[in-house]
């Protein structure tokens, strides 16, 4: 079995919540739907209660969560609901260049039917905070044309944690709706709607132990409700905003994964944070010439990246060549949404490392099950590999 240390693509199923999903499928199968019956009452009652329990943990209220199959899905919902909806007059959109695909790819298709799009530069590599945008420049992004300003809460590839609150603020100075796509983090970091400030946040299951289809949208209903266009239609369930029978199996796995972190934040943060650092300075004891890519690793600078983020540029071989070394070890050279194409990360470019730099970038992300055994290894293995790869074009 491989080492895996590819947790910010996805996370192993903890085994506590496929033991809460079983009895869903062989038990309590029923439609939540179907309410003229016991087996559907009951379902519907413990697919409520795990609602209930998803939003306790946001500090939101029960008909603030939109079940989804994923960010992917709670992003689109997000964007088109806002830009799409009936009253919608304002007709421009403020991000970053760093979004992660599925915040872009659609802003660009809303782009091409006739919005204004702005996407903002972020402090670039180098500096303590790199991948932060800069609140300045965002202000002046922001008019009285602005539909909704869209920004991840923590970057997938560089772990970069983006001042939230401080941007929620500015946007309700403005009057303009916020929507972050926090995959990264929830489960991960504790997130209090309400002290953030947000309008809309995503999230996905499968990110934080839970399983691969689920996910959510946090919909702020009060004090002022965030209006929506519905995008799948029939049914009527979910406020109309999303219809089709709901997950049981996804949604009581998703609670159930949600419960857990939420009672190991801080032990998991130090043990994860721990294994990171080790080993960025295993691999620096063995490689010479290594840069980090995005916020620096100093305690001090903990709010602004993920502590079980790691993204390294290698001199003089490629990630990708690297990987190819090391079939035992599980990382990645970007996002896991596109790393079938043949393109240097956007993110790294939009960070400021050339085209060469990017494509010799690994990423690193520490999770639940790691150990400080297979860091160890890990970082002997790349140090061979490397020292095996550099020879050839030394």
């Amino acid at each position: 079995m491989a080492i895996y240390l590819d947790n910010q693509a996805t996370t192993r199923v903890d085994p506590a919540v496929i033991a809460a999903m079983m009895p869903m499928m062989d038990l309590y199968y029923a439609n939540p739907g179907s309410t003229t019956h016991e087996a559907g009452r009951l379902v519907g009652e413990l697919v409520n209660d795990a609602i209930q329990r998803i939003a306790d943990h946001f500090n939101a209220s029960s008909d603030e969560i939109i079940v989804t199959s994923g960010a992917t899905e709670s992003n689109n919902l997000a964007l088109f609901g806002v830009a799409m909806h009936p009253k919608q007059k304002r007709r421009s959109l403020v991000s970053l260049v760093t979004e992660h695909r599925a915040v872009l790819d659609p802003i660009a298709k809303l782009e091409r039917l006739g919005f204004e799009v702005i996407r903002l530069p972020v402090v670039q590599n180098g500096h303590p905070e790199a991948g932060i945008v800069e609140l300045d420049r965002l202000a002046n992004a922001i008019s009285d044309n602005t539909a909704l300003v869209s920004i991840m809460l923590a970057n997938n590839e560089i772990g970069t944690l983006q001042p939230i609150a401080d941007i929620a603020k500015l946007c309700q100075r403005f009057c303009i709706p916020l929507h972050t796509d926090a995959s990264q983090v929830v489960g991960r970091m504790p997130i209090d709607v309400q002290s953030l400030g947000v309008d809309l946040l995503s999230f996905s299951a499968h990110k934080f132990y839970g399983p691969k289809g689920m996910g959510g949208l946090y919909v702020r209903q009060s004090p002022t409700p965030v209006k929506l266009q519905g995008q799948i239609l029939g049914g009527g369930q979910q406020l109309n905003l999303r219809s089709g029978t709901l997950n049981s199996v996804g949604i009581i796995g998703m609670a159930k994964a949600l419960d857990i972190s939420h009672q190991s934040f801080g032990p998991e943060m130090a043990a994860q944070e721990h294994l990171r650092n080790l080993l960025w300075a295993l691999l620096n004891k063995r490689i010479d010439g290594l840069k980090l890519n995005g916020p620096n690793l100093a305690a001090e600078n903990r709010s602004s990246r993920l502590v079980s983020n790691l993204n390294v540029c290698f001199p003089m071989v490629e990630g990708q060549s690297l990987m190819l070394e090391l079939p035992g070890l599980a990382v990645s050279s970007g996002s896991a949404c596109t790393s079938a194409e043949p393109h240097p990360s956007h993110v790294l470019l939009g960070i400021g490392l050339s085209v060469d730099e990017a494509r010799s970038s690994l990423r690193f992300g520490i999770g639940r099950f790691n150990t400080e055994a297979e860091i160890l290894q890990s970082a002997e293995w790349l140090g061979e590999a490397h020292a095996k790869l550099a020879h050839f074009v030394a």
